[in-house]
């Protein structure tokens, strides 16, 4: 029966469309009612009529005319009014003055002027931050006792900016994450504290104050001296500092200003060298002389987590920080050259990548077992350069196999042949300057040279000796310093070192135990690999700008004392200490003390953040309310870097892990998947972002760097091409928002500002709908007590609140599992999908002023708590605007909370729940989308007439009572008819399947076109016919009843009652 009834609702549609089409080729008629009498074209009752051809001649010519007028009056109307709308636009906008902010500062903004005719990032976003700071609300919350809260404590320690230079869109992420849950927690009621601070940032400020130096002035810092230089750097600290502290508070990130913590301030510096001296105590730090890694442009040691490995195939030529530009050397290959052996004419050839370091060679190895050389054990080679002697030693470690099975051995410049060297007892030689020259132990010939110079005056001496063989192509790595760029130097040098393993060993069995959750799982993967190889940490640095090391040489007067042996060293919390521990050391000697001049690695100090801002090693009240920190938010590339120390720390200083989790979010590149990079000119300021900037101004600030004159046009290049109107206003709320989209859990963003422009203007969506919906909350308004349903709700009503109820759900979840990519989402699709593009508009007649008060005034309720918890929802991500809409609603009588950023945060709630409210609404919803999507298809946009029919009373019901709604959800609906029979259906309607008993029709008759039509039922009738077969042949298994859920079975089922029925609708309508 149900089939039968649409074969006739079909066949009818059929009938009335071909009926139509009969006369389709006179549609052009009325275009040609302007001819004259004696045009031949027109059939007069004077005439005959035209001939045959000449009606088809004239038919086409009025056709032909019919598109040209149309084509003139599409450009005369359509085209000129848009481009004179953009026009006004764009010249109302510059009429508009720019805002300026009357609010004195730290005052509330002033909310009882209309609310602006539209949405101004600047305007909305500015006066709120001082006044929330002036309230104290970024304060931790305590009880009237100075406890934190029953509900909770959440800290953050905000990961410390550098004070190199300004924040980029790296740390814009970082704070929008980050201010984020700290917003959200604070709203679940807990005592949330938010450190903000700064990091010395050793080698980068030191080396871009001297760049800056250099190029303004033309000095270095030794023409200074230490203490004006120091000087210097504290300016350019100072200056940045306040720099990154506006963008910080532009960016909205609710820190405690009073707690902002600095890494060489007095109270972290006390921290730094409690830590040293507690470590050298214990044994943990000692010092070596260990080949380091030597960065010649920078003139400091490196750690290995600082060292870059490029990738050669083969030979290529490369520029070196501090030589000529136009200067390139060779890398990729490897250098074969011969040493005689001593008292003989044999030769033994060995092969380098480095044909410099020969000049440091003390040995060259063979394997004991490789019987080419079994005869040369015992003997010597002879250096062509230098009156030195090279024993030929056996050691198993050499690969007889490799090139010619011997193996020159440099121990003072390479690290494997420094393990040859300890073996064997062999000299080390180091040849090198720390400037890169080579020093008196290289020779005559070649001391004062460059490395990369000698390299090529070692090759070019050996060929003239005969002692060249070759050079091939050589598959390498070659380390490069990820600061300068420099090509580093492994030299040897006395130094301060941590032990590292049994720190490490400690931090894995307490990962291991849950103390710590690290994700996303993939770093989690890199932290347990990297903790169980690590090596010893060298923390000295040949800087100025740091931490000086505590420790002081004790030179005992008439004896001549090693500097290198660590046991003639002491360390000191003070001088005075440092001296009473000197004193036991020369047992009664005159001594003097010298305090080292190196620095600590910049990493030593951050890795005592946690609890150095809370006041370690003093027992403060902080420390012990709010260590250990709750979450550790930062970049996946510095897990190793920074966040592996402070657990290292942390664990050994504290007992304590510092903190119970690890987020590692994405690095931010460009939207070409590029690493961002001041020479590409992708570097984005976030402020640039919040504010927009021309490209002329973007070109500009290129040249406040230390850029040089062919960097800046190549950035400027690249601006043009990604940013060729420049950067457009976005605020701070819609960056901060498309930040947190961004963050699925993937290690890369490739940030397209055009995407940041979308939440812009979804800012704009809430701004403007919350102003419309006001409307409907008229003067006497005032909300109920509560926001719990009474229960006389509408079916709307109780749709959205159970929707509302969904995405407060959700998005705590997903905030709870750091999926801010999905809890994004939850509240983009409620506010646009389900407040405003369903029930601020389905309300409209539910508010007017025919309805009853009591339904009226259950609209307005329901539309207040939405816009309430829907602000509330989208605060921690949107902080500004939504306060700016939360202020302008009245609040509940017994409610006196100042600001949204203290609310309480909407959760799940039972009373909200509606699920059966919500199959109903949705129900309605899929014939309303299913009208739109017919009319759309047909190209109606008024004056629209939907039938619906169902084969259930239920339906028919639901239907009946949700028509206006329906009307009012569809734009151009006149009228909804509900329809039991399908013989009450009128011919000519359009028709979409909803269900299995629901049919959306809507009438058409008169405006379709019959070849169309059939056409779009062929393509529907071949996709049935193959979805129907692919699930026919899943169902037609043999063991399909016993293997496939039921729940699957039903579905299918499901799907071939509708494919089947589908079918027979598209083959009807061919009839």
């Amino acid at each position: 029966m149900f089939i039968a009834r649409h074969r006739y609702l079909v066949i009818q549609k059929v009938r009335n469309l071909s009926f139509r089409s009969i006369h389709r080729s006179h549609s052009i008629r009325p275009l040609a009612m302007a001819t004259t009498p004696n045009d031949p074209g027109l059939v007069t009752p004077e005439s005959d009529g035209p001939s045959k051809s000449a009606a088809k001649k004239e038919a086409k010519r009025l056709e032909k005319e019919a598109k040209l007028a149309a084509k003139h009056l599409k450009q005369a109307t359509n085209t000129p009014a848009g481009e004179k709308k953009a026009k006004a636009d764009r010249e109302k906008k510059e009429q508009e003055p720019a805002f300026v902010n009357t609010t004195p500062k730290g005052e509330k903004k002033d909310m009882s002027q209309p609310m602006a005719s539209g949405y101004n990032p600047i305007a909305v976003e500015s006066a709120w931050y001082d006044w929330w700071e002036a309230q104290g609300f970024f304060k931790p919350q305590t009880t009237e006792n100075g406890d934190t809260k029953p509900e909770g404590v959440f800290v953050v320690p905000m990961p410390p900016p550098n004070v190199t230079g300004s924040l980029h869109i790296g740390h814009a992420l970082t704070i929008a994450i980050q201010d984020c849950l700290i917003r959200w927690n604070r709203m679940l009621g807990k005592t949330t504290l938010f450190v903000p601070g700064f990091d010395h940032a050793g080698i980068s400020t030191q080396s871009v104050v001297e760049k800056r130096l250099y190029k303004a002035e033309g000095k270095t810092r030794h023409d200074l001296g230490r203490e004006v230089f120091l000087g210097k750097v504290m300016e350019w600290k100072n200056d940045y500092q306040a720099r990154i502290t506006d963008q910080l508070r532009r960016l909205g990130g609710s820190c405690d200003w009073d707690r902002v913590a600095f890494t060489m301030s007095p109270s972290l510096s006390k921290a730094v060298t409690e830590t040293f001296c507690r470590l050298h105590e214990d044994g943990i730090i000692y010092r070596a002389n260990r080949l380091v890694n030597w960065c010649v442009q920078l003139n400091t040691t490196l750690s290995n987590l600082e060292v870059d490995q490029k990738q050669l195939l083969g030979r290529t030529l490369l520029n070196v920080p501090g030589y000529d530009p136009k200067e390139k050397f060779e890398f990729g290959v490897i250098t074969s050259f011969a040493y005689h052996i001593e008292g003989s004419d044999e030769r033994i050839i060995v092969a380098t990548t480095r044909p410099e370091t020969m000049l440091g060679d003390t040995a060259i190895a063979v394997h004991q077992d490789d019987d080419r050389y079994k005869h040369l054990h015992g003997k010597f080679a002879i250096h062509p350069f230098l009156n030195r002697r090279l024993p030929i030693i056996f050691d198993e470690h050499v690969d007889k196999e490799f090139g010619t099975g011997a193996v020159k051995i440099t121990p003072a410049h390479d690290p494997n042949d420094y393990e040859v060297g300890v073996r064997h007892g062999l000299d080390f030689i180091n040849i090198l300057n720390d400037d890169g020259t080579f020093n008196d132990n290289a020779g005559e010939q070649f001391k004062g040279m460059k490395r990369f110079h000698a390299r090529r005056e070692v090759i070019k001496k050996l060929t003239e000796l005969g002692l060249f063989v070759e050079t091939k192509d050589n598959s390498m790595q070659i380390p490069i310093c990820s600061k300068s760029g420099d090509i580093i130097e492994p030299v040897l040098k006395p130094q301060w070192w941590v032990n590292c393993q049994p720190l490490a060993a400690e931090a894995i069995k307490r990962t291991r135990a849950g103390e710590l959750s690290i994700g996303p799982k993939q770093s989690e993967a890199d932290w347990y690999r990297w903790l169980e190889n690590i090596q010893d940490w060298c923390i000295s640095r040949q800087l100025w700008w740091g931490h000086r090391c505590p420790a002081y040489f004790v030179q005992i007067e008439g004896e001549d004392i090693d500097r290198n042996d660590g046991k003639n060293w002491v360390v000191g919390r003070s001088v005075e200490e440092a001296t009473e521990r000197a004193k036991i050391l020369a047992n009664g000697k005159n001594f003097t003390l010298e305090q080292d001049e190196d620095v600590l690695d910049t990493w030593f100090s951050s890795g005592l953040w946690p609890f150095s801002i809370l006041g370690w090693p003093e027992k403060t009240v902080d420390f012990s309310q709010y260590y250990p920190a709750s979450i550790l938010e930062t970049g996946w590339d510095i897990l190793f870097f920074w966040v592996a120390r402070m657990v290292l720390m942390g664990i050994y200083l504290t007992g304590q892990m510092p903190f119970s989790e690890v987020l590692c979010h994405a690095m931010i590149r460009d939207a070409h998947g590029r690493k961002m990079s001041k020479s590409l000119g992708n570097v984005i300021d976030p402020i640039d972002v919040i504010h927009g900037l021309p490209l002329e101004q973007l070109h500009q600030k290129l040249y406040e760097g230390n850029l040089d004159e062919k960097e800046i046009l190549k950035a400027i290049a690249g601006q043009k091409k990604d940013f060729p109107k420049g950067i457009p206003e976005c605020g701070t709320d819609g960056l901060r928002f498309a930040l947190c989209a961004y963050s699925g859990g993937g290690r890369d963003i490739n940030l397209e500002i055009l995407r940041v422009e979308g939440y812009r203007k979804f800012c704009n969506k809430i701004f403007n709908a919350t102003k419309f919906a006001m409307l409907k909350l008229d003067d006497g308004f005032s909300p109920e007590t509560s926001a719990k349903p009474t229960g006389n709700e509408s079916l709307v009503e109780r749709w959205i609140l159970h929707k509302l109820n969904i995405a407060a759900t959700q998005i705590n979840a997903q905030l709870q599992e750091r999926n801010f990519m999905a809890a994004t989402t939850s509240a983009h699709n409620f506010w646009l999908y389900e407040l405003c593009d369903v029930y601020i508009e389905a309300m409209k007649p539910l508010t007017d002023a025919s309805v009853p008060l009591q339904t009226r005034r259950s609209a307005q309720q329901t539309l207040y708590t939405c816009l309430d918890h829907g602000l509330r929802l989208l605060h921690p991500f949107m902080p500004f605007v939504t306060e700016e809409l939360w202020q302008r609603l009245p609040r509940r009588p017994t409610d006196p909370t100042p600001s949204i950023m203290i609310a309480s945060y909407p959760i799940n709630d039972p009373d909200f729940i509606s699920s059966e409210e919500e199959k109903d609404f949705d129900t309605v919803l899929s014939a309303v989308r299913a009208a739109r999507s017919l009319a759309a298809s047909y190209n109606l946009q008024s004056n629209i007439q939907l039938f619906v029919h169902s084969q259930t009373g239920k339906e028919i019901d639901l239907f009946r009572l949700q028509t206006q709604a329906m009307i009012t959800l569809i734009k151009g609906c006149s009228a909804v008819n509900v329809i039991e029979d399908v013989k009450a259906l009128p011919p000519g309607c359009g028709s979409a399947v909803i269900s299995s008993t629901i049919t959306a029709h809507v009438l058409v008759k008169g405006l379709v076109d019959l070849d169309a039509e059939i056409a779009k039922c062929d393509k529907k009738l071949t996709l049935a016919r193959l979805n129907l077969e692919k699930i026919m042949k899943i169902i037609s298994q043999p063991d399909y009843a016993e293997t496939v859920p039921s729940v699957v079975q039903i579905t299918n089922d499901e799907k071939v009652t509708l494919l089947s029925f589908d079918r027979q609708i598209q083959n009807v309508a061919k009839l």
